[in-house]
């Protein structure tokens, strides 16, 4: 591992913990009437372009995602599918292949008690435009910043934790040249304040 990544890896671990940690006393203190500005905590890894040719060997990631709170509620259940929750979230690469930070809004909408789907549309801001003429094991992504869509399946355990599969896609959708986009697939663990 480059030195860069470990400091990169580094700094997303201590910013999301120092997050939760500030959230979990937060929580403490809030009384009945003050409403929680985080919502929930996620983290996992996910595989690099694993259906592209130029990375056969595997390239995995560091993912973590922070989801606020949403902005208001609704009276009903099927009026608050549609009320989203932004987030903000990033991607580390341990190869040191294209690394990502991102924020955008989700959408939650429970199928089961236990089970629910989940929507994501936002922008990313990506390391891979530092190399305008990418390696042969490299994804040309073109121009920063770019679109980044998101879909996962997931189970909640319990109150608090949750476990999901996610497919995410970096896309500048026409808008630049020389991008031919990036999918990942990953698991993340979610821990819901």
């Amino acid at each position: 591992m480059r030195v860069g990544t470990v400091t990169g890896l580094g700094l997303l671990l201590a910013v999301m913990g120092a997050a939760c940690a500030h959230a979990a006393d937060w929580k403490k203190a809030e009384t009945g009437t003050q409403p929680s500005l985080l919502s929930e905590f996620r983290f996992g890894f996910s595989s690099q372009a694993p259906w592209g040719s130029q990375y056969r060997d595997g390239s995995a990631n560091l993912t973590g995602e922070i989801l606020f709170a949403k902005p208001f509620t609704a009276s009903d259940l099927f009026t608050s599918y549609f009320i989203p929750r932004p987030h903000v979230g990033g991607s580390l690469n341990f190869d040191g292949e294209t690394s990502f930070a991102y924020a955008g809004l989700s959408w939650t909408v429970d199928i089961t008690p236990s089970l629910f789907v989940e929507g994501s549309l936002g922008g990313a801001f990506h390391d891979n435009n530092k190399r305008p003429f990418a390696s042969r094991t490299e994804q040309a992504l073109g121009c920063s910043p770019l679109f980044r869509e998101a879909g996962s399946v997931g189970v909640r355990l319990s109150a608090n934790w949750s476990v999901m599969a996610t497919v995410e896609r970096l896309s500048a959708s026409s808008s630049c040249s020389d991008s031919r986009g990036l999918t990942n697939v990953g698991a993340r663990v979610g821990y819901s304040f």
